[in-house]
């Protein structure tokens, strides 16, 4: 039985990282691996359902300064692999590299960094761009989440099958689910911070919301910009036509009642909510930015790709999305679900299964 470890910041958080963190750790679980998750902070109480088998480490009870604590991270991620006999870390966004790479050494371990961004964003953190040379240098592997950033990495750090793309999975299965225009729902859902965009959503509903007063723009999550973007949408005069839901621990009934997606992001890595949107068979309108969305919406056969932080095209994309005849929107339905089949768990886990036996 091979010993694996997940690395994460924290792992009850609530976002696609954790998400997907937890998903991949459980189907390990039930494959007979022996699986654990290490979270810097915090940690103990996953947000998402985990597998009793795994077993989960917390480094540090809260937030702390990264930089005063970089020495003690390192010894208890080492104290963690060693006393878990752990044969192979997964780092769980590059940021960690930073130490794993230093906690891994003299160590039989594969190391493998899980990208979970992409390289032309670093968040403004000196920390990630570091980690990331380190984790081209040091790692026995990297892992994207497009083709796009494989290609960036390789290129960047000049390095040659070290790098594999692997999707992120839907966490959900094709949903029997047929959806409507007549629900008149734009669904939106993410973490209300700056990288989601919601702002520039906002300003492209602002051109149209008039033209459209039966349609309602709905959005699910919570996060630190919440309270500016209801005063932005308050001061457009928009409060009754965009709902704030707030955070959900289940978003299946919003889904069920959307008649299409919108993710108004300035970047990603892979975006897990819109291969959720897709098992339900919703059309996507979303900013072509890097990275994710061009790997997951055909323009115009699924969904319409909006020129990157355009938001006249946004706005003009909506309006496409809204007028479009009944016809031309199933046809986006079906192609919208039967994409989901690329994103598959179990094949996803088969490409991990092999990164994981370093095959």
């Amino acid at each position: 039985m091979k010993n694996i470890c997940f690395l994460i910041s924290a792992l009850d958080h609530s976002g696609g990282t954790e998400r997907v963190t937890t998903l991949i750790a459980n189907s390990l679980a039930k494959q007979s691996f022996s699986v654990s998750i290490i979270s810097s902070i915090g940690g103990t109480s996953p947000f998402f359902k985990l597998d009793e088998r795994i077993k989960i480490f917390s480094l540090y009870p809260k937030a702390m300064s990264i930089k005063k604590h970089a020495l003690g991270l390192i010894k208890r991620i080492r104290a963690v692999l060693v006393e878990e006999n752990i044969q192979t870390l997964i780092v769980v966004d590059s940021i960690n590299c930073v130490f794993t790479t230093i906690a891994c050494r003299g160590l039989k371990v594969n190391h493998i960094c899980w990208e979970h961004f992409n390289l032309n964003v670093n968040l403004g953190s000196k920390f990630r761009s570091l980690g990331r040379w380190m984790a081209a240098k040091w790692c026995s592997q990297i892992v994207t989440l497009t083709e796009r950033d494989r290609k960036n990495w390789e290129n960047k750090y000049q390095i040659k099958n070290k790098v594999t793309t692997i999707f992120n999975p839907s966490v959900c299965q094709m949903q029997q689910h047929t959806p409507s225009l007549d629900h008149k729902t734009i669904l939106c859902v993410g973490r209300l911070t700056q990288q989601k965009g919601f702002d520039l959503l906002i300003s492209a509903w602002s051109k149209i919301a008039t033209e459209f007063q039966e349609w309602r723009v709905v959005i699910v999550g919570s996060g630190e910009d919440e309270l500016m973007l209801k005063e932005v949408a308050l001061e457009a005069q928009l409060e009754n036509t965009i709902i704030f839901a707030g955070q959900q621990k289940s978003v299946d009934s919003f889904y069920r009642a959307a008649s299409f997606f919108c993710m108004s992001s300035r970047f990603e890595g892979l975006p897990m909510v819109l291969l959720e949107a897709q098992s339900y068979g919703l059309p996507i309108v979303a900013f072509d930015c890097d990275t994710g969305p061009s790997e997951i919406i055909k323009h115009e056969v699924n969904g319409f790709l909006v020129n990157k932080l355009d938001i006249d095209d946004m706005a003009m994309s909506l309006k496409k999305m809204m007028s479009i005849d009944q016809d031309s929107y199933i046809k986006m339905s079906r192609s919208a679900l039967q994409n989901t089949t690329n994103f598959n768990l179990s094949n996803i886990i088969l490409l991990w299964k092999r990164v994981i036996n370093n095959e």
